[in-house]
Formats: C-alpha cells, structure tokens, sequence
C-alpha cells in the first residue's frame, strides 16, 4: 500500500467512515507546545521544564519516572529540571508524551491499566531493538511503541459493545483479531490508532506504522518507506519480548510472522533470547503514573 493510499484511506475513515463517529482524543496544547519546542535546532531545557511543570500532576509523573529502577539514581531528583538534566530532553518528551496520552482517554484507569504497563514496556523494548541497529532514532520507536495499540482504549471509550469485541477476537481462532473488529464495526484499532497519531501531530513513520502493525505484508511492500517496514518488524518483536515477560503462552501472530520479522531485521533468535534477559529489570521497573 503506497503512502497515498494509506492518507487517502485515514482521511475517508475520519471523515465519512465509521471511526467519524468516534471521538479522537484532540492533541493536548501541552503536547503541541513541547512539540514546537523539539522542532528547534537547539530545543530548551529550560522551556521543557517550564510545559513539564505546567501540569502539576505531569511534573510528578515525570519525576516518579526518575527516581524509578528504571535509572538506578544513588540520589533522588528533586525537580523537574534536575529530571530533565538526568534523562536529557527527548526521552522526558517521551514521557510526558505517554502521560499526556494516559490523560487523555476518558476512561475507567482500572480497567486498562495492565494496558498502560504494556505499552510502555512495548516502548522500552522496541528503544533497546533500535539501539542494538544502525541508524534507528530511538525516540521515534519508544514514541510508536506507546501507540501501537492505542486504537484499542480509544475504542473502548467510544464503540458500543466493544468491550465483547475484545474479549471475541482474543479468543477466536479461525481470523485474526483485526478481522473480528472489522467484522462487528467495520473499523479496527489500527485504523483509529493511526488517526489518533496523526490528529497529535507525530512524525509520518508513527502514523504509518501504527496503521500496518499487524499487516505483515507491509514487510515486503517496496511501496512503504524502509523506516515505516523496520517499526513494524521492530514492534512485532517488542510484543513478543513483552508477552514472553507477561506469561502469555499463546502468541499466534509471533508465531506466524515473527520469522519474517526476524529475517527482515536480520536478527538472530538467540539476539531475542539475550534480550529477554536483558530487559527483565527494565520491564520489573515500569512504572505508570
């Protein structure tokens, strides 16, 4: 599927489609501020600590996530500027980009919490893949890795009956879980996960990527931009690496397409299984805020 074609299919689903009737969450002005603050040659602490801080509850969050295991600190930070001097500020935007995305899906928090907790090893993970390859901006992938699946809580929010969609399409055997959400709402969380990416301004490679992440054929699409094809791959073995941390025993789509994954990276599976040691601790240490 060209690059046009995947516009030209999130512009008529957001327009005229089923998902018109969704509600997609509006981009938070805090996020569009920290936005135009990254886009700068030389972005400044200083005015990322000031939006940082300008939502009393994001402040906390994102000191919570300093002072984590996740960075072993022998001294804890104090406040969020002393956060955004240990973490640097690409991955403090990362984490408020997460809160805010948290904060932005009006929906019972107990209810999807584990969903969070997911993601954001989905986030982590796919970080560590990219930084074991050439040329990857790990930002980007720890950014996608927290969108990948956010079509879902979305649709929970604002799709009647689909809470027995969920449960349907987890257990079905004979199709695919996109194909069962298709089927009872003619729409899927990957459809309204990309438009949610691109209602929040994220770089196109989220947007698209979010959209095919469970369209394996993509892999082989010379049509689809390189970068697009590596998160997709990068993603699918996140999942894995996450669901094997989990306990989740049944992972069909690992199954059927995580060879091609592999091979498309060109990693090894014994590179999977060193991973699967190697971020234990980093997935014990999540925290979500």
């Amino acid at each position: 599927m060209s690059i046009r074609a995947l516009n030209r299919e999130l512009d008529a689903a957001r327009d005229a489609g089923p998902v018109k009737d969704i509600v997609i969450p509006p981009c938070p002005q805090l996020l569009v501020q920290l936005q135009e603050e990254l886009a700068q040659a030389d972005p400044n602490p200083q005015r990322v600590a000031e939006i940082a801080g300008a939502d009393v509850a994001m402040a906390a969050a994102l000191i919570k996530v300093a002072n984590s295991s996740l960075y072993a600190r022998r001294e804890p930070v104090q406040s969020v500027v002393q956060a955004i001097n240990m973490l640097g500020v690409k991955p403090t935007a990362s984490i408020l980009t997460g809160f805010l995305l948290r904060n932005a899906i009006r929906i019972d928090p107990t209810l999807i919490e584990h969903f969070w907790e997911s993601s954001t090893r989905r986030s982590l993970a796919m970080a560590h893949i990219a930084g074991q390859m050439y040329g990857l901006d790990l930002d980007v992938c720890k950014t996608c890795g927290l969108f990948f699946h956010v079509g879902i809580p979305v649709m929970l929010q604002g799709v009647r009956g689909y809470s027995g969609t969920l449960v349907e399409a987890m257990a079905r055997q004979d199709r695919t879980f996109v194909q069962t959400e298709n089927a009872a709402h003619r729409t899927d969380h990957a459809v309204v996960g990309a438009i949610v990416a691109k209602t929040w301004r994220l770089p196109a490679e989220v947007v698209y990527a979010v959209r095919l992440h469970h369209d394996f054929s993509s892999l082989t699409d010379s049509h689809v931009p390189l970068g697009v094809r590596q998160l997709v791959a990068i993603a699918a073995i996140a999942d894995h690496l996450v669901a094997r941390h989990e306990g989740v025993k049944e992972q069909r789509e690992w199954e059927k397409h995580g060879a091609l994954c592999l091979d498309f990276l060109q990693i090894g599976a014994e590179e999977v299984e060193t991973w699967v040691d190697e971020l234990y601790p980093v997935f014990e240490g999540v925290i979500v805020s």
